[in-house]
């Protein structure tokens, strides 16, 4: 397997010319870093005019690696070749760096590029990149991995180190400052050919890392630092905000985090979480960049089907809630994380189950958990730290028997559930106090459903036990302890209590409540039979705008097409019948080509159409030419027959059997967006297989049935 690493962007904030001058005293040999013995110079260029700069070194380096392992591969030393391109015209240096020893077992290629930084031409900006490919070493590949990571980890870390060693270096010489390049007086005056000559090698191209969503290049204020951090080229990452927004990472999680980043960037058109909240999906699965993905990815689709990103500003908790859950934010702890404080012992959650349904208690602890993500970010700005996580604490005071009432911890269980999956990493401590005798029982219940990493967050404390040494002091100032746990702050959490039984719902009046809550989603269903497709009339004003559109197939296999008229459909009748004599659904299932519409001459169709098998999620765009009626049409996929017999082949009729009463349903959301405004490639029908369908073809069958779920319990 290959291993890459790809750096965040480094700010030096020094000339360009400076640490030029400073990185070239690094050879011929570093005694910064032990493993560096050694360079020679084996092929050198200069332009004529000084511009360029070409310079190839052999690079001798002493792995640390054990005596047994080097006498098995029968090497002391190991051998790079580094070639480094310094564009002075353009103030660029670029480094490309290759493996000689063992080529052919082990292949190891490394990109650096050190630019002037875009915002301010007195800054210099470093990237690297680098792969690692073992083919084969004498069955120690393992061995051999761990010990290139470790080596290339701990150079990484001292890059920036040995910079600002031989900057201090140069300062304390009294060299502070490095002319630019210019061109020499004969050369600008004659033009001679020599001052155009190109570089021996071309620039190496570095991929960009993905964009940090919230920085916008806006210089920010560190209460920690008199120093700025500021936004890097084309608002990339860069190590100074992954430090103040993110906390210390190590080199290789900073590469997993950008990568992830880059490839979400890439490849998701929708929203996508901000740096933190990819961090937390890394750290769930200890930055396994693949493991991460998936469950991100999941929770990616579950989020949009369901418009969690928008839940606080679009619904309002029921006045049962707000009344009888007795939970609430308050202050902070020691750390800085936010303090959620939870009176499970005083809350009747039979009667919350009863007078509101499992939909309604999930979605209200899904805004807790939104808010908090939203206090995590507030509390960073205010303390100058990075806060990713807030602190729980549970009373438990008053819990008894008739909080097990089965239906209640199912409620429970099924909410730990769905947090588990799309906030992992999010709960910082979990302070349990007054824990009564009943407290195993449930715990016993719900502990297998906690994530070992999450369950070691857990403190427990019975009786007054949080009183004394190692309790709640430890983690809570002493003016914030709530007025229920003998504390001098006045807590606004309700209070709870029983929830009336005039306010209980029945069983039948919940369940259609249920369902309305997660169908109230930007996303429509619309059903498609033989005969008769679905279509829905998009109206263009202005040339070039973007339609966009985001459907799954849920059954079936369908065919999507776009067309174009310059007259309006007529408004379809609520009693219209299709071509074979099938009624069609109200509500989810409407026609708006006319009969008599010829193609060609009433309407044309603008992109080749798109077949789409049952379980594919689709996203795509299409940039109008024209203004006037778009139509977007779903229509059902015959099975095309047998050219050679009329005798319908065994597999068409297999096929025809999967789709019972000629029937396909799609859920779709389209919208229509400026050009200028459009985020994403300008993708054509064509490839409207986006990266969206990769992300969701792996878990589409599980995606599915954890949606009808939702609905069906």
């Amino acid at each position: 397997m290959v291993q890459k690493y790809q750096s965040p962007v480094r700010v030096y904030k020094h000339p360009f010319e400076l640490i030029m001058a400073a990185y070239e005293r690094r050879f011929p040999t570093c005694p910064l870093i032990p493993m560096f013995v050694h360079s020679d110079t084996v092929n050198e260029y200069k332009s004529d005019d000084g511009a360029i700069h070409v310079i190839e070194r052999r690079c001798k380096l002493d792995i640390d690696a054990p005596r047994l392992l080097k006498k098995i591969a029968g090497v002391d030393y190991v051998y790079f070749v580094q070639k480094n391109s310094l564009n002075r015209r353009e103030r660029t240096l670029h480094i490309e760096a290759h493996n000689e020893t063992f080529s052919n077992r082990v292949i190891i290629n490394e990109y650096c590029c050190y630019t002037v930084h875009p915002d301010n031409e007195d800054w210099t900006c470093f990237e690297q990149s680098a792969s690692l490919d073992i083919k084969s070493f004498f069955g120690f590949e393992s061995t051999v991995e761990k010990i290139a990571m470790k080596q290339y980890t701990s150079n990484i870390k001292k890059g920036k180190e040995i910079i600002e060693y031989y900057l201090h270096q140069l300062e304390e010489e009294g060299i502070t400052f490095v002319p630019r390049w210019s061109p020499p007086v004969s050369c600008s005056s004659k033009k001679t050919s020599s001052c155009n000559k190109q570089p021996v090698s071309a620039a190496i191209s570095i991929p960009d890392p993905p964009t940090k969503e919230g920085l916008n290049n806006e210089i920010l204020n560190s209460n920690s630092s008199s120093e700025l951090v500021v936004g890097t080229p084309d608002d990339k990452l860069d190590a100074d905000y992954i430090k103040r927004y993110l906390g210390d990472l190590t080199p290789l999680q900073e590469s997993c985090l950008i990568r992830l980043r880059q490839w979400l960037q890439e490849t998701h058109k929708g929203k996508i979480p901000k740096d933190e909240h990819i961090l937390r999906f890394l750290r769930a699965r200890d930055f396994n960049i693949d493991k991460a993905r998936e469950i991100m990815c999941q929770s990616l689709t579950w989020r949009k089907q369901h418009q969690v990103d928008y839940i606080l500003d679009t619904w309002n908790p029921p006045q049962v809630l707000q009344d009888y859950y007795a939970g609430g934010w308050h202050h902070h702890d020691k750390d800085g994380r936010p303090l959620y404080v939870l009176r499970l012992g005083q809350m009747d959650t039979k009667g919350l189950v009863r007078a509101l349904g499992e939909e309604a208690l999930l979605r209200y602890v899904l805004s807790i958990n939104e808010e908090g993500l939203r206090r995590c970010e507030e509390n960073t700005k205010v303390f100058g730290r990075p806060i990713s996580s807030w602190t729980c604490l549970v009373d438990l005071e008053g819990l008894n028997m008739r909080h097990l009432w089965r239906p209640g911890v199912k409620a429970l269980l099924r909410i730990i559930e769905v947090v588990e999956a799309n906030y992992p990493e999010t709960l910082g401590r979990l302070l349990i106090l007054r824990a009564p005798r009943v407290f195993p029982v449930l715990w016993t219940l719900v502990s297998p459903f906690i994530d070992d990493n999450t369950r070691k967050k857990f403190l427990i404390y019975a009786g007054n036990d949080y009183q004394g040494p190692g309790g709640l002091l430890d983690y809570i100032d002493k003016e914030i302890i709530p007025d229920f746990l003998s504390g001098e702050c006045m807590c606004e959490v309700p209070e709870g209590g029983l929830v009336p039984k005039s306010l209980y719902r029945t069983a039948e009046e919940l369940e259609n409540e249920d369902l309305k809550l997660w169908t109230e989603t930007i996303y429509q269903s619309a059903s498609v039979f033989k005969g008769a497709p679905h279509e829905i009339l998009i109206q263009i004003v202005d040339a070039s705008s973007v339609i966009t559109w985001d459907f799954d197939v849920c059954k079936g296999d369908i065919v999507f097409n776009i067309y174009h008229s310059k007259r309006s459909p007529q408004p379809p009748k609520k009693d219209s019948v299709g071509a074979h004599s099938i009624t069609s659904p109200v509500g989810n299932n409407v026609q708006l080509i006319d009969k008599m519409w010829q193609l060609g001459r009433d309407y044309s169709m603008v992109e080749s159409p798109l077949t789409c098998k049952e379980g594919e999620s689709v996203q795509g765009s299409h940039v109008t030419r024209w203004p006037g009626f778009y139509i977007l049409q779903w229509k059902f996929h015959s099975m095309p027959a047998c050219a050679t017999t009329s005798l319908p082949r065994v597999d068409d009729v297999l096929a025809s059997l999967q789709v019972s009463s000629h029937k396909c349903k799609v859920m779709y959301y389209t919208e229509v967006i400026g050009s200028e405004d459009f985020r994403g490639s300008m993708t054509s029908l064509e490839s409207s297989h986006s990266g969206f369908s990769q992300l969701s073809a792996a878990t589409t069958s599980s995606n599915q049935s954890h949606s009808s779920s939702l609905i069906s319990r």
